[in-house]
């Protein structure tokens, strides 16, 4: 019998995740109620609901959703984080005799439940700060360039322009001593918890649903939801929830002044997402695939998850 208590449900973006997930709660609402752990990074973060694509209200109100709406757009949430959060929402769920139904599409999420993480260390504010600075008197090129110096590897990997990547490096290394691709090397992975991957057949067809979808969120005012967000005064662009695609575009087009090409720049960069998304799922040996533009998706997805939550160990 496999060990795990919790089943997962992945695509990429636009891929019908929410109403699959609703699907299966509503088809065991009666046997074994199902409770859905976002696994999402846009989703932790309160007033970003239109970009994130949210769950409304009447969703939320309908099956127990959790790791929603958790911080302000101002606050940082890390994989590490998120671990701890799902690990200890499992443990609850499945005590309650429910069944932990891990839903999104932040991969590096999944990743880090399944394979676990680095003993990394922890965030240093006066290192963070001293580093800040020195960003505004020397330019992002001098801490690139610092970071070639202590930690060949990592820079390697990380573009020059990626202010944040190269800050949280140079920080590690000046917190511990070690560089940062020291924490990455031997890993003894984990078993990996059976997931539901939604996959079109037809690329088009998800094309299509970004563009539909982008535009609707556009329709539903998220112009001014980014307005509002940048109106508080704590954000700026650099933020990692100013960076999700969707806010980042119309961020910028707003500092432009120019939103005339919004809506082919936001859907060009979900596109971009959901072909990395779809290149991580079929790497996962464990994914059970569902083609999610096929005429009975739903049914299909209802059908697997009942097959693999026979097997899943109850509390």
């Amino acid at each position: 019998m496999s060990r795990f208590s919790y089943l997962c449900l992945a695509g990429p973006t636009a891929s019908g995740k929410t109403a699959a997930a609703l699907a299966i709660a509503t088809a065991w609402q009666n046997t074994r109620p199902v409770e859905i752990v976002s696994v999402d990074s846009a989703l932790v973060y309160r007033g970003m609901d239109i970009g994130t694509a949210k769950p409304s209200a009447a969703e939320r109100a309908q099956v127990p959703h959790h790791l929603i709406d958790l911080i302000e757009p101002s606050e940082a949430y890390s994989a590490a984080r998120f671990v701890t959060d799902a690990q200890r929402l499992i443990a609850e769920i499945t005590a309650r005799g429910h069944l932990p139904l891990l839903v999104g599409g932040t991969m590096l999420y999944f990743k880090a439940l399944f394979d676990g993480l680095d003993a990394m260390p922890a965030a240093d504010r006066g290192v963070r700060t001293a580093l800040a600075e020195q960003l505004e008197r020397d330019g992002l090129s001098a801490l690139y360039r610092e970071l070639q110096r202590v930690d060949a590897v990592t820079a390697a990997r990380l573009k020059p322009a990626d202010q944040q990547r190269i800050q949280r490096a140079l920080e590690v290394y000046r917190v511990s001593g070690q560089p940062l691709s020291s924490f990455h090397t031997e890993k003894v992975a984990l078993a990996h918890a059976p997931l539901i991957s939604l996959e079109p057949d037809d690329r088009a067809w998800l094309h299509a649903r970004i563009e539909q979808r982008f535009h609707q969120m556009l329709d539903a005012g998220l112009v001014d939801e980014v307005r509002t967000l940048g109106e508080r005064g704590d954000l700026d662009a650099d933020m990692p929830s100013m960076r999700c695609v969707g806010y980042r575009q119309t961020w910028e087009a707003l500092v432009a002044g120019d939103l005339s090409d919004l809506p082919e720049r936001g859907v060009a960069a979900t596109r971009q997402l959901a072909k990395r998304q779809l290149t991580w799922l079929r790497s996962l040996p464990q994914r059970h695939r569902v083609a999610c533009d096929a005429a009975d998706a739903t049914d299909s997805v209802v059908m697997l998850a009942s097959r693999l939550a026979a097997d899943l160990v109850r509390a």
